[in-house]
């Protein structure tokens, strides 16, 4: 790890140094487009590191495939998302959207391989990402898919009393969890 560091510390002297880094940037992104994608995600690590860099970058290697289908595909993208959860720190970001889709996006990937990793991510994305009501409703709705229903209207009612918004997006997946509907809001909904 001392020699990953270092190596990253290294490389980010390098770039600052780069009279062009924008030029730089901008041709690291265009060639770097590997299946790994290791040169896209160094970039983005030594530039801004912020989530809406990291959602844009892993919504589009998500449509290289249908994960649910292509093993491989899936743990590229829980590889990738594990790498933006440890990259973003929490306390910085537990208020941006895009931090808090990453943390659903990765439980619901997380699902499809092992669904106690799946239930410890989404109490992570709602302990930290509390305000967004899709945090929630992905929670309760991963429940809903293990059968769980007790659990599932427990988190709604939670994230009504904690005050997470839009209000009326939690009211829907509840009218929908008592209209017993297998999906807590359908895609128009969403």
């Amino acid at each position: 790890i001392t020699s990953i560091m270092n190596r990253v510390r290294n490389l980010k002297n390098k770039y600052r140094n780069e009279e062009n880094i924008t030029d730089e940037f901008n041709y690291t992104k265009i060639s770097a487009d590997t299946t790994d994608n290791s040169g896209t995600v160094n970039q983005i690590m030594m530039t801004r590191n912020n989530p809406e860099d990291w959602l844009c970058f892993l919504l589009k290697l998500e449509k290289k495939g249908v994960p649910q289908m292509d093993v491989s595909l899936l743990n590229r993208l829980i590889g990738r998302y594990s790498q933006a959860v440890t990259a973003l720190p929490a306390e910085k970001y537990c208020q941006d959207e895009s931090y808090a889709r990453i943390l659903v996006r990765f439980a619901e990937l997380k699902a499809l391989q092992d669904p106690e990793e799946a239930r410890d991510q989404f109490h992570l994305a709602r302990l930290n990402c509390k305000k967004f009501a899709f945090v929630h409703v992905a929670f309760a709705q991963f429940e809903l898919s293990q059968e769980n229903e007790k659990k599932c209207k427990q988190i709604l009612q939670k994230a009504v009393e904690c005050s997470a918004v839009p209000l009326e997006l939690l009211e829907t997946a509840l009218q929908n969890f008592h209209l017993k509907k297998k999906q807590l809001l359908s895609d128009e909904e969403k």
